[in-house]
């Protein structure tokens, strides 16, 4: 039995403690928020004797700190916000306790994200005799462990990577983002980045674009994004000679969010309004909807894979794998839409992976670094089920 320190709660939060209550491994669940009062109504939602609260200003370290000696989890999930990732690996470093996220580090004034400010706690973490694991919703996440799978199991080598995510939902807003704003918005409008032959490649944001097929969804437009999972699963699968991220987005939302950039509302450099500093993406971020609020009322399906190829025996061979999910289905099941809910069951996931031994090593690690098979065996069972095609056509092969 083990005791379990959820981070945020948010979308991602509500479902985390939901999928921890259901699982007998852990015994005690405390969840934690800067807002005490969206703790409380996840708790009352998930209406189990293993949730406690605790409000957590967690951009302190010892705030997180004097926390953790009082509960003394075996491990604490972090979906809260990235630009929280170091102080509460410090904390958790500091008191010696277990760490997971869903998303790398990101700082509040600079819209960049990347693991080696994370990479740099692998020795002190390994000295300490804890595990960190990065990356572990489902991109990143599910992706890395999809890749760490193929290769398993398919290739000797992978040469090529694509990985895919369409949201075919609709959830009736003329615009909103499916995760936080801000965050979403800082991804969204960089520019895109890929990796081929040994070095990387940068373009302009949404400059690259092409229809991709989507299992049960049809085409759809997707567009080049760089996506954090690329940096370490070029790192870790040395072989590879391209690796990209496709996502998908209508013409109405890529409209709308051209009209707020050419304004100055996506900024995230303080101005002055009548005195005050104001950061216009933070100013927009209020007046949009809570990407958990769209959750009732959303409809459609997600589906995020990669399509692989690569060499087995001396053999071309390629490799799909993916999953579809529902938001219909996951609101019924847990009050949250369909990408929260396929970040936070691999968060859950990978945290029984720590604490049942599977991945417990010492060191910061990222999920493709760690022994797929045991994640996938409970992926199916914890509401994400997946699809593999092998040897079948994909849409970059002719490439």
């Amino acid at each position: 039995m083990a005791r379990v320190m959820v981070v945020g709660a948010g979308g991602v939060g509500n479902v985390v403690v939901h999928k921890c209550a259901a699982q007998q491994e852990f015994s005690e669940i405390l969840l934690a928020s800067r807002t005490l009062e969206k703790c409380r109504r996840i708790a009352e939602r998930v209406q189990s004797p293993k949730v406690k609260v605790v409000s957590l200003d967690a951009d302190y370290v010892n705030n997180t700190v004097e926390v953790l000696k009082e509960f003394r989890p075996d491990i604490l999930i972090n979906v809260a916000l990235p630009y929280q990732d170091l102080a509460l690996m410090d904390a958790c470093l500091e008191v010696g306790v277990n760490y997971l996220d869903t998303a790398n580090y990101e700082p509040p004034d600079e819209a960049k994200f990347e693991y080696s400010w994370q990479w740099k706690y692998h020795e002190p973490y390994k000295q300490a005799g804890i595990t960190a694991i990065l990356g572990c919703g489902f991109d990143p996440g599910v992706t890395g462990v999809f890749s760490a799978y193929a290769l398993k199991h398919y290739f000797d080598e992978i040469h090529y990577l694509d990985i895919v995510d369409c949201n075919a939902g609709n959830h009736g807003q003329v615009f909103a983002t499916n995760f936080n704003p801000e965050i979403n918005i800082r991804e969204i409008t960089q520019n895109g980045r890929y990796y081929e032959n040994g070095r990387w490649v940068e373009v302009p944001p949404l400059s690259i674009h092409r229809p991709i097929p989507y299992p049960e969804i049809g085409e759809r437009e997707s567009y080049l994004l760089y996506h954090e999972e690329l940096e370490s699963l070029v790192k870790h699968i040395p072989t590879l000679k391209r690796a990209r991220f496709w996502m998908t987005f209508s013409q109405s939302y890529i409209t709308h969010l051209q009209v707020l950039q050419n304004i100055g509302m996506t900024r995230i450099d303080p101005v002055d309004y009548e005195g005050f500093k104001v950061v216009p993406l933070k100013f927009l971020k209020s007046l949009l909807p809570d990407p958990s609020s769209l959750a009732q009322d959303y409809t459609g399906q997600t589906s995020i894979g990669c399509y692989i190829r690569g060499v087995k025996e001396g053999k071309e061979r390629s490799y799909y794998v993916y999953n579809n999910c529902d938001h219909a289905q996951t609101y019924q099941e847990v009050g949250a839409q369909a990408i929260a809910y396929t970040t936070g069951v691999p968060a859950v996931i990978g945290a029984l992976m720590v604490v049942n031994g599977f991945w417990k090593q010492p060191g910061v690690f990222n999920v493709e670094q760690c022994d797929p098979d045991p994640f996938m065996k409970l992926l199916g069972p914890l509401g994400l089920s997946w699809h593999e095609v092998i040897d079948g056509t994909s849409p970059f092969e002719k490439e």
